[in-house]
């Protein structure tokens, strides 16, 4: 899928987030451990700060010039909260369990997929060009391509 050069960056980090995701969905008692170190690590590198880019800047500059209250960006935030959330707890468990591991992969992808294919489209219809550019812009400014 084309995606505006503003969204570009963060798009890249879904795609490290779906192969992440697709560990976990597949973790069984053998890789639940190498599945659990690979979801610590891809949070303490990107997910927790690509969280953190949506949040303050992403959707703020949807609110500017669409609704704050869309139903994409509230299941948007609310899937934030309850990724947070467990990331949180697996992080404070010696060893999750495989299930618990499936389900978080098929609620990081699911959340994903979301954004990519729904969130998104709305955002680059919604935004002007102008303003999309000073995301873009923002975006690099914090988060620069690799």
């Amino acid at each position: 899928m084309k995606r505006d050069p503003a969204l570009a960056s963060l798009s890249r980090d879904h795609h490290h987030a779906l192969f992440v995701a697709q560990n976990l969905r597949h973790a069984d008692a053998h890789t639940a451990p190498q599945a659990a170190a690979a979801l610590r690590a891809y949070w303490d590198e990107h997910g927790r700060d690509h969280f953190r880019l949506e949040e303050e800047l992403l959707l703020p500059a949807y609110a500017g010039f669409g609704d704050p209250y869309h139903p994409l960006v509230a299941r948007a935030l609310c899937d934030h909260i309850a990724i947070r959330r467990r990331v949180d707890d697996l992080q404070e468990e010696s060893g999750a369990s495989p299930a618990a591991l499936r389900e978080l992969g098929g609620s990081l992808a699911e959340h994903v997929r979301l954004e990519e294919r729904e969130l998104f489209p709305l955002i680059e219809r919604t935004l002007p060009a102008a303003k999309l550019a000073e995301l873009a812009a923002a975006l690099e400014r914090v988060h620069p391509p690799p």
